[in-house]
């Protein structure tokens, strides 16, 4: 998992450049979604070589990315394949997924967003409660805690997750990016301060052709034929 970022960045910065890609779907197999660090590799690291090399720095790229991503999980979300899971936008869950942060039984905790996203999502007793134990909750356990938006069986989940990427691509691609970058501002900001990136953004979309002839199309009655401008 250690290599991934990279190899994931570089998927994404493909797909972000892509106008045919209107929402990105990450999963993995069926057994887990990805289990974790390589702790063989991590065990010999030492402070210095964490601080200067910028150990985990590349997983805040799933972050950035301005394309809606889906998250599809099977099996284990371990640590960093919990905070993987967690930069994506919309995580679907199978119904034998399991999710944690187990980074404490090995001397050790979260490095990548794991305390600070796992935090906003389900809350602060919760997320103390599986980050000081290491504790797993299950799919539906993480429905109801807010983490995960919706529980599949195992051999829907991917068909689920497609249908919801192709729902989201039919909008306007522009206007999407928008709306997830003003969503993201209520977890990265104060509530004055996202109501008023919110607000620039409401405004912005009176710029695009898209907000044009979305609006047209409804007063029309008529589907709209978005352009991404």
């Amino acid at each position: 998992l250690a290599a991934l970022p990279a190899r994931l960045g570089r998927a994404l910065e493909a797909m972000e450049c892509d106008p045919n890609v209107g929402a990105i779907i990450l999963t993995g197999s069926q057994k887990a979604f990805a289990a974790g660090a390589d702790i063989k590799e991590m065990q010999k690291k030492t402070f210095q070589q964490c601080y200067r090399g910028g150990f985990l720095a590349g997983w805040d790229k799933v972050a950035t990315v301005r394309k809606p991503i889906i998250a599809a999980v099977n099996g284990y979300a371990l640590g960093g394949g919990c905070e993987l899971a967690m930069m994506c936008d919309i995580i679907y869950a199978g119904e034998k997924a399991q999710f944690g942060q187990p980074e404490i039984l090995l001397g050790t905790i979260p490095g990548a967003g794991g305390t600070q996203r796992l935090t906003r999502a389900v809350g602060k007793s919760l997320a103390m409660e599986m980050v000081l134990t290491g504790d797993q909750i299950s799919a539906q356990e993480a429905k109801e805690a807010g983490l995960v938006s919706k529980v599949y069986p195992v051999d829907k989940l991917l068909d689920a997750a497609i249908a919801c990427a192709e729902k989201i691509a039919r909008n306007s691609k522009l206007v999407a990016a928008m709306a997830k970058e003003s969503v993201n501002a209520a977890f990265e900001t104060t509530l004055t301060e996202g109501n008023r990136t919110e607000k620039r953004l409401f405004y912005a979309t009176f710029a695009t052709n898209d907000r044009e002839e979305g609006m047209t199309a409804f007063v029309e009655k008529r589907k709209a034929k978005f352009t991404d401008s």
